[in-house]
């Protein structure tokens, strides 16, 4: 008797990290809902952009739901090239973001809310750590009435290993968005852009996606 998939619901900024560990979820789980959110961030437009074309590639029901976060870091227009994790943080985005996720998760009776979350950067951002999210969990068991837990299936790998398992899942890399400036193409220069065109180059992407920068030294 073939095992029912859980019911999730992922939350889907258009950048690297959510959209592999999005794809994931389609073979582990049943998406019902992906959220991308709004939270007065540079690039809000073009995020939302792409989390939308990639919910209609594969089908997925998509919302936007736009929140008040005080302003900082990514919430301001950075063009420094000496961005650093100080300049980049937004005031508790990860934790609002999955408190906002398991209201729609309960509301759905999902059990699963899936995110992006990666080794290289959690050694930085400590929203991004294995620590974050068990203490998330244990949140979560008293916060909702059923049974929801956090989950990002990109958790234990750096940036090249997420591109490496997205080429496996055959990511659409064509409308991947990763980028804080908000314009048409990647800057190539902010935080977000140089980790991954670091990646792209350490996996032999980088050629094939250099055109979606506009800077791609």
């Amino acid at each position: 008797m073939r095992r029912t998939r859980l019911k999730s619901i992922c939350l889907v900024s258009g950048g690297l990290d959510s959209l592999v560990s999005f794809l994931s979820a389609l073979r582990k789980t049943r998406v019902v809902l992906a959220l991308t959110f709004d939270y007065g961030q540079t690039a809000a437009k073009r995020e939302i952009q792409s989390a939308r074309q990639i919910c209609r590639r594969y089908g997925i029901k998509h919302r936007v739901v736009k929140l008040f976060l005080p302003a900082s870091g990514i919430c301001r227009k950075k063009n420094s090239l000496k961005q650093d994790v100080k300049s980049v943080w937004v005031c508790n985005r990860n934790g609002v973001f999955v408190a906002m996720a398991a209201a729609f998760a309960e509301s759905m009776e999902a059990a699963i809310i899936v995110t992006g979350f990666n080794a290289e950067e959690a050694r930085e951002f400590p929203d991004n750590s294995k620590k974050f999210v068990r203490s998330a969990n244990l949140l979560l068991k008293y916060s909702v009435l059923t049974p929801v837990r956090l989950v990002s299936y990109t958790q234990e790998l750096d940036k090249a290993g997420i591109i490496r398992l997205g080429e496996r899942l055959k990511a659409p890399w064509d409308i991947l968005y990763s980028c804080y400036a908000g314009r048409k193409k990647m800057c190539g220069r902010c935080l977000s852009c140089r980790h991954l065109t670091a990646a792209l180059k350490k996996t032999g992407l980088w050629k094939k996606i250099k055109r979606k920068f506009e800077y791609a030294d």
